[in-house]
């Protein structure tokens, strides 16, 4: 076993008892590579392994972005993955949360060239940056625990028709 193993179990109870208190449902992470050398994905690839198993959280990996909640973005947000990007996020349904995994994605490896925006930023509106190169997978469940609470304010910001006040009929 590792040090960090209370806290990554302290983290993922929080975790959980938030999607299930906040959702009372499971929320679906789309992740969304621009260009990256892969050490982020295989980090949270290991977020669904029998270690630290994910899904018992409620959160699960779609390919969809119809379906997802969280953006996962990783790599230095190459040029030719603009209309991608921004397709991927125009089609996933609101209330959305992208989140900046890695580095590169913050845009600290790569700066802003002819190839690169430098960072997801750029593009994207980022509401969770999560550091490393990569990031650890303890990372990785803190920052799900920071969107968790983010696309809680923005669900909770929504109005909807039922709570508006009822129009009166003229008559």
């Amino acid at each position: 076993m590792t040090a960090d193993t209370g806290q990554e179990r302290q983290a993922a109870a929080q975790l959980r008892e938030r999607v299930a208190r906040q959702f009372g449902r499971s929320l679906h992470i789309r992740t969304l590579d621009t260009g990256s050398c892969a050490a982020c994905e295989q980090e949270i690839r290991l977020l669904a392994a029998p270690h630290y198993d994910l899904h018992r959280l409620g959160f699960f990996f779609t390919p969809a972005p119809r379906h997802a909640d969280l953006l996962m973005v990783t790599g230095p947000m190459i040029r030719a993955f603009d209309v991608a990007a921004r397709k991927t996020f125009e089609a996933m349904p609101g209330p959305k949360i992208v989140i900046a995994t890695g580095a590169c994605a913050l845009g600290g490896v790569y700066p802003a060239d002819a190839f690169t925006h430098g960072g997801v930023g750029e593009i994207l509106p980022v509401d969770v940056w999560i550091p490393g190169c990569p990031p650890s997978p303890l990372a990785l469940l803190q920052g799900l625990l920071l969107a968790v609470d983010r696309l809680a304010e923005k669900a909770a910001s929504l109005t909807f028709i039922a709570d508006s006040p009822p129009e009166e009929v003229p008559g």
